[in-house]
């Protein structure tokens, strides 16, 4: 049986201090394609970008839930403050 619960959400710094959340099941081989170029848009022109914070494994439904709660979020602070406390609330 597969593990569902196989999905990671992360917060990445990018070069001008910008933040962006994603979900990715690999999420260094997801940051290598962001400094490609050939990630999201948002980071394309803001490489290199480092990672912050990770959080998972979850189920794909949960990590998008999460993903969604982080962007909602104001400050970087509670941003992280989310995923680290990543199961509660979803």
């Amino acid at each position: 049986m597969l593990n569902k619960a196989c999905w990671f959400v992360y917060l990445l710094e990018c070069s001008d201090g910008t933040h962006y959340c994603g979900i990715a099941k690999d999420v260094e081989a997801r940051l290598a394609e962001h400094n490609a170029g050939k990630g999201s848009k948002y980071v394309r022109g803001r490489t290199p970008a480092t990672i912050i914070k990770i959080s998972g494994p979850l189920s794909h439904g949960d990590a998008l839930r999460l993903e969604i709660k982080v962007k909602k979020s104001k400050s970087l602070r509670d941003k992280i403050a989310f995923l680290r406390t990543n199961r509660e609330g979803l």
